[in-house]
């Protein structure tokens, strides 16, 4: 059965990147690529993706642009309410609204494998208001920002599956439990 998953890491207080966007915080923490909960044992099962306009245009700047392949091998899709350039010889797709017929688009072009929710924050509360989130993986890094881009932007609630320590991080997986009652 495919399963989809957020997949991300956040600091201590809950965000995913200062309100400029730098994700400075997480490149200097120290981990074990091979750990627990790893990414790449993550991506292998990994057959679409998922992603916000701001994570896309964090991928272009730091890496794209930067002379770097597209990093993924898979359908991709870019959730946004406008127009963003494209990868040359990237599988991209670009969306906008519901969630729900995205989805199950992505579902089929998985081929049985599972789905990857990058990021936003926002875009995976959207699969899960939709009933369409089953599980977020997150390394909770030792730093605090004070604000930037929450890892979670509504009220859920969540069930702790598993956790392990990787060198810096917390390394955890929730499973989703629903909207949390306000």
């Amino acid at each position: 059965m495919t399963r989809t998953t957020y997949y991300t890491a956040m600091t201590l207080d809950g965000f995913l990147a200062d309100e400029h966007d730098s994700l400075d915080w997480l490149f200097v923490q120290e981990q074990d690529e091979q750990g627990p909960l790893n990414y790449d044992a993550f991506i292998k099962d990994i057959g679409a993706i998922v992603m916000g306009a701001t994570t896309y245009e964090w991928i272009l700047a730091n890496h794209v642009d930067k002379g770097e392949p597209w990093m993924y091998d898979v359908p991709t899709w870019v959730v946004s309410h406008r127009e963003h350039r494209r990868v040359e010889g990237a599988d991209l797709r670009f969306a906008q609204g519901d969630v729900a017929p995205l989805h199950d688009q992505m579902i089929e072009a998985a081929g049985g494998k599972d789905l990857w929710v990058v990021g936003g924050g926002d875009l995976a509360a959207q699969f899960a208001e939709a009933g369409r989130l089953d599980e977020v993986i997150c390394y909770i890094a030792p730093v605090t920002l004070g604000a930037g881009r929450p890892l979670f932007p509504r009220r859920f609630d969540f069930r702790l599956a598993e956790v392990h320590r990787n060198k810096a991080f917390i390394a955890a997986r929730y499973e989703v439990v629903g909207p949390r009652a306000a």
